[in-house]
C-alpha cells in the first residue's frame, strides 16, 4: 500500500514538474489564436449566445491571468459553452503559447 502511496505522489510531482516546464511562445500562437479575434478582437463586440453579454478584450492581460481562465474553461470551473469547447481543444503547450501572445499585444 505504501508503495503505491509513494508512486502516486511520484506520478503527481512529475505532472507538475512537467506543467511548469511549458513556456508559452508568442510567435507560435499566430494560427491559434485565429479562434480567438472573431470575438476577442473586436472593440465592443457583443455575442448573443447562450446569452448576450459584451466580449471583454483580452490583449494586454497578464499571461498567468489568462493561463488560468483557460484552464478553468477546460476543467469546466467556468462555464460559458463557447470557451468551454474551445478551450477543451487545446493543449497545455497552445495555453501557454496563446497566453504569452496575449500579454503582449493590446490590439485584439
Amino acid at each position: 500500500m505504501k508503495k503505491i502511496f509513494a508512486l502516486l505522489v511520484l506520478a503527481g510531482v512529475a505532472h507538475v514538474a512537467a506543467a511548469a516546464d511549458i513556456v508559452g511562445n508568442p510567435k507560435a500562437a499566430a494560427a491559434k489564436v485565429e479562434m480567438c479575434i472573431g470575438c476577442h478582437g473586436i472593440p465592443e463586440y457583443k455575442a448573443s449566445f447562450p446569452e448576450v453579454y459584451r466580449v471583454p478584450m483580452i490583449g494586454g492581460q497578464s499571461a498567468k491571468y489568462i493561463e488560468s481562465a483557460l484552464n478553468a474553461y477546460k476543467k469546466g470551473e467556468r462555464k460559458h459553452p463557447s470557451m468551454r469547447g474551445i478551450a477543451a481543444g487545446l493543449s497545455d503547450q497552445d495555453i501557454a503559447d496563446v497566453a504569452a501572445y496575449y500579454s503582449q499585444t493590446t490590439h485584439k
